[in-house]
């Protein structure tokens, strides 16, 4: 990158994606990594950064799954404006590249939702990786907070639509994902879908285990918050949780706050999954980085009481938790080392997406989004495309 500002960070720990490092340091030049040399080896002319000794630089996080930050609802507000809210809300936190995600609504807001998610993506440095569709093509019997009277079965219409959303945001090196339920969509449409480009995860679902199966040779990649929203395994019946734990190319995105699954059954996916198909997700909703106790999703109240995101009558709707949280919570509370928790955050959910070549590592060539974590594993600061932020801007 001819003419572009070279900026060396030093004085932290280095965690790669791959190796922790002392003594090194990462040449920045514009928004990319140029270099991870030796301190000794710092190139001159450079502006130089010392970053305090406590510290660990580490690739920024990359969440497939955010609703909402920030006060801001994606759902509530399908515009660009909206979609760069809540990546700047969630830069704050860590994560430096993610998803804005629209649950199951009107057709046409969801292609509003859809253009409003390309407009940002378009953007440099916004933090938009592309779009989640979180239903509407998924279970009644497992919707969970999801509005039944949205749910329905794909249209050709939908499909022309969603076939081609894919080529278009790839010019922006960004992605489509989107949740569904194996059970309401028969295999032709998930190969078509497939075969575009769409990532495809069952999420939504009361489809038994052989169903499940045929839907992952059908194209299905992953699942979405496993165990949330999925009937519990049973003896006779172990349904998308037991197809999803073995079967080894199957991603499994969790919720990791405490709340939404056991510490037992995380340890449990973690432990059976091959390394690198476990990731993090947030199902992070507008609370996230705010102090409101309540919020208003397609017309319900969703009340914020004990650390729970919940309806009146005790539903969960999303989560009140980002992803230095999670990662918090997979070190202290599941005994995960602390690469591999990192990893959960950036290099897993980067390489799911399809985006591991440019992001989730500290390596020459890869995107400079990276996070500066305190002891205690808060934020100290994160960068997008070489740009510095404090967590109170």
């Amino acid at each position: 990158m001819a003419g572009a500002t070279v900026v060396v960070l030093h004085g932290a720990r280095v965690f790669t994606g791959d190796l922790l490092l002392e003594g090194q340091a990462v040449v920045l030049e514009g928004d990319t990594v140029r270099a991870v040399v030796p301190t000794a080896e710092i190139p001159t002319g450079a502006t130089v950064r010392t970053l305090p000794g406590d510290t660990l630089l580490a690739p920024g996080f990359v969440d497939v799954q955010v609703n909402g930050a920030g006060g801001v609802l994606f759902n509530d507000t399908p515009t660009q404006e909206a979609a760069l809210a809540i990546a700047s809300a969630m830069r704050r936190t860590g994560t430096t590249g993610l998803l804005p995600t629209f649950i199951t609504d009107d057709p046409t807001r969801m292609r509003e939702a859809c253009e409003a998610a390309l407009d940002a993506a378009a953007r440099p440095d916004s933090g938009v990786l592309g779009i989640h569709l979180e239903g509407p093509f998924i279970s009644r019997e497992r919707a969970g907070v999801h509005a039944p009277g949205f749910i329905r079965a794909p249209a050709p219409s939908d499909l022309d639509y969603l076939t081609a959303l894919p080529r278009r945001f790839a010019a922006h090196g960004g992605r489509v994902l989107m949740t569904l339920a194996p059970e309401c969509v028969d295999d032709a449409t998930l190969r078509r879908l497939a075969a575009s480009g769409v990532v495809l995860s069952a999420g939504h679902t009361a489809a038994t285990s052989e169903r499940t199966t045929q839907a992952l040779q059908a194209g299905v990649r992953g699942f979405t918050h496993l165990f949330n929203a999925m009937p519990p395994v049973m003896n006779r019946q172990p349904g998308p949780i037991v197809a999803a734990l073995t079967h080894d190319d199957a991603w499994c995105g969790v919720i990791a706050d405490g709340v939404h699954v056991h510490a037992d059954n995380l340890r449990l996916v973690l432990k059976v999954k091959p390394p690198g198909k476990v990731f993090l997700v947030t199902d992070a909703m507008p609370p996230v980085g705010t102090s409101v106790t309540s919020f208003t999703l397609q017309g319900r109240t969703i009340l914020r009481r004990n650390k729970r995101l919940e309806t009146e009558d005790g539903t969960l709707a999303g989560a009140d938790i980002d992803l230095t949280s999670a990662v918090r919570h997979c070190v202290h509370s599941l005994g995960v080392p602390l690469e591999e928790a990192l990893r959960l955050a950036s290099l897993h959910p980067a390489t799911f997406l399809g985006v591991h070549g440019h992001r989730g590592r500290i390596a020459p060539g890869h995107r400079a989004d990276l996070v500066l974590l305190k002891e205690d594993l808060s934020v100290h600061t994160t960068w997008v495309g070489g740009q510095a932020r404090s967590p109170e801007k």
